[in-house]
């Protein structure tokens, strides 16, 4: 089962259930997380919590794509209740895509430590069910104030100093009121970070994930397939810029997901009843390892067949926030 969220045309909200190029209404539903509440609450699970609700209006899938009326397929009403969060290297491939990156700094440094916490995770981040592996890097991305809608672009604030794709699989999940988080399913996600910033000196990996992010359109429900091979585009000027494969699900990682959500869900702050997070997986494909600089106008694709429609945002400039010298006092 393949969920959305989106809207009508008159704003309002909807939860549907994607069937090829048509999205069906989920009855009396507005919204995944009071869906996922409800099933923990029922005992059951969200794939039947759906059902029981029954399905209702038929809508255009590919309209509603084209006008942006997809959001994203998990969310809070009080965005400072969604945490967005993820880890790095945990794909087998993850080790040479961060390493092409740092020896271009000449930071030897980074380099030794990337190789090192990369190794830990080959020799311990798949333990037997129930264990605890080696942790992962983990690092936070913001709340959801951060998640830019499929089809929207990513806001590039005026001190970024790159706009780089970062393809990763997501663990959806809805802390119940049990304070025990529960996996919804999964979605494919684009976590947007600035790799310049981060090259300069690994220690500003922290600036540098402090970027906007998405994912969806779709929530996939269930287990994660074992095997994923899908693909990462930059289109410029309507023409295909760079194009790489995009490999993801446990026998392309070093690490299982059970150990990743261990490691997150280990720290008793992200255990707030009600809260929703996003967690991102990793990955091994980055287009600014092949030396790819991405610009405005610029579009990110990222498409795995098992998750439905591409996941699409652009590059958008905007003005600065806040300011140098613009802090208020009392």
């Amino acid at each position: 089962m393949r969920l959305v969220q989106f809207e009508l045309n008159n704003g309002e909200r909807r939860v549907g259930v994607v069937t090829a190029d048509q999205v069906r209404e989920v009855q009396g539903a507005t919204s995944v997380r009071d869906l996922a509440l409800a099933a923990i609450e029922a005992a059951t699970d969200l794939a039947q919590q759906v059902q029981a609700h029954g399905l209702g209006d038929t809508h255009d899938y590919p309209a509603l794509l084209s006008e942006l009326r997809i959001l994203p397929p998990l969310d809070h009403p009080d965005p400072a209740h969604m945490l967005i969060s993820g880890t790095g290297l945990t794909h087998l491939g993850s080790a040479s895509a961060r390493d092409k990156m740092h020896q271009q700094a000449g930071d030897e440094a980074a380099l030794t430590d990337t190789m090192r916490i990369f190794k830990w995770g080959v020799e311990g981040g798949k333990p037997n069910s129930g264990h605890a592996g080696v942790q992962p890097e983990w690092f936070y991305k913001g709340d959801g104030s951060t998640v830019v809608r499929p089809g929207a672009a990513f806001p590039l604030p005026p001190f970024a100093e790159d706009a780089g794709e970062e393809p990763e699989i997501g663990g959806l999940y809805v802390i119940g009121h049990d304070a025990k988080p529960y996996r919804l399913g999964f979605a494919v996600g684009n976590e947007f970070s600035d790799h310049v910033m981060e090259r300069k000196n690994y220690l500003y990996l922290a600036h540098s994930k402090l970027r906007s992010c998405s994912f969806g359109p779709e929530l996939r429900v269930g287990e994660l397939p074992q095997h994923l091979a899908g693909s990462s585009r930059i289109i410029r000027d309507g023409q295909v810029l760079w194009e790489n494969e995009f490999l993801s699900g446990e026998e392309n990682m070093c690490h299982s997901v059970e150990n990743l959500e261990y490691h997150h869900f280990k720290y008793r702050q992200f255990l707030r009843p009600g809260d929703v997070h996003i967690h991102f997986f990793g990955t091994a494909t980055l287009s600014f390892a092949a030396g790819i600089r991405t610009q405005p106008g610029d579009f990110f694709e990222i498409s795995q067949t098992e998750f439905g429609a591409p996941l699409i945002n652009g590059i958008e400039p905007v003005d600065a926030v806040f300011k140098p010298g613009a802090m208020g006092t009392l």
